[in-house]
């Protein structure tokens, strides 16, 4: 048995079907994985994320220990609440996982990691922090919600008081709140709008059921995972990861080279790429044959060479197999994908395939 968060209980009354996810036990779905997908492009639902990692630093120089953790600039954050995402990168540039960063005031940082990285990114990070005098704590007393979807807002603010639901209402997007000791975030993982919520662990199962009784779909990992994907949303260990620097997976709008005297882990691999160009690139595919894409299948890429989906699945806004794959710079628009020894033709895109519910790609 993994590790639970506050909701499994809840899940096992739903029916959910539960598996393990980087030690934990999950909802992978609740009753029509496709069901709960298209309730999150039509309407709204909500997914238990609690088993990401919630992390507090704290300290006098804790914008200095950001600054040199991640490849992203936290000097942008001027805002209080205001979010940031980046790259937790090692010496040789390689991916060690993305995170969130919100900016609560000069000595305080809120940080999300993944659920697969977080003792591994904690552990780093309280090693880095050393000669920066910070204090990391990890907030296992919180519980964490996403409701998405085009009415998630609405109904998600029906939770709180008419002052904070007001507050949390005239969010912007990728910022957050402290409203009525819950954490609100306009931030999400599914290309429609949304928030995250992070909030004490006894008030997890109350809040799901009040979602529940207002319309918002109980959802699993399979129909956030299809989510995301369509919305071109990197998975770590899938699309990227210590094997791999973010030029060469989507991400080098990530990376903040300037100014140039900020130092950062992982800095000098990185000017090196962008000097003498990524051989490779994480691009989307649309098959045009008839097949399924996934992770793993070899890419063929006339006159460039051979690559390699990373995510792939159907997609079921699009109604076609979809996925990213990482392929040589000099690929062209069209490519083959080996499909169990029959070559099949895909078209190369440029992702998201679908945001707030509409196609971006013919």
């Amino acid at each position: 048995m993994g590790r639970q968060t506050p909701l499994y209980g809840l899940h096992q009354e739903l029916n959910a079907r539960l598996v393990d996810f980087g030690g934990w036990d999950m909802p992978v779905q609740y009753g029509s994985q496709i069901g709960e997908h298209h309730a999150v492009r039509r309407a709204a639902g909500v997914f238990d994320v609690s088993h990401m990692g919630i992390v507090d630093v704290k300290g006098a120089r804790a914008r200095a220990f950001l600054e040199y953790l991640i490849a992203n600039d936290v000097a942008k954050l001027s805002t209080v609440g205001k979010a940031l995402y980046s790259c937790l990168l090692n010496e040789a540039g390689g991916i060690l996982d993305d995170l969130i960063v919100y900016y609560l005031n000069e000595s305080w940082y809120r940080v999300v990691v993944n659920a697969g990285t977080r003792a591994k990114d904690l552990a780093w990070m309280r090693r880095q922090g050393e000669r920066f005098g910070v204090a990391l704590t990890e907030c296992t007393d919180l519980a964490m919600l996403a409701i998405q979807g085009p009415e998630a807002r609405a109904k998600a603010a029906r939770l709180l008081p008419a002052k904070a639901a007001q507050d949390a209402l005239a969010l912007a997007t990728f910022t957050a709140a402290e409203l009525s000791g819950w954490f609100v975030a306009r931030t999400g993982y599914t290309g429609e709008d949304g928030f995250e919520i992070m909030l004490p662990a006894a008030d997890a199962v109350p809040a799901w059921r009040k979602l529940n009784s207002l319309g918002v779909a109980s959802c699993g990992l399979g129909a956030r995972d299809t989510l995301r994907l369509e919305a071109g949303m990197n998975l770590y260990g899938n699309d990227m990861d210590e094997g791999t620097q973010p030029y060469e997976s989507g991400l080098g709008w990530t990376v903040a080279l300037a100014p140039r005297e900020r130092a950062f882990i992982g800095r000098a691999p990185l000017e090196s790429i962008v000097k003498n160009g990524s051989p490779r690139k994480l691009v989307g595919l649309l098959l045009e044959d008839r097949g399924v894409l996934r992770s793993h299948q070899k890419v063929l890429a006339p006159g460039a060479g051979e690559g390699e989906i990373t995510s792939g699945t159907f997609s079921p806004t699009l109604e076609r197999s979809i996925a990213f794959a990482r392929v040589p710079s000099a690929t062209g628009e069209r490519v083959q994908v080996d499909i169990r020894g029959k070559l099949l033709n895909a078209k190369v895109v440029k992702p998201p395939f679908v945001r707030a519910g509409k196609s971006l790609v013919t």
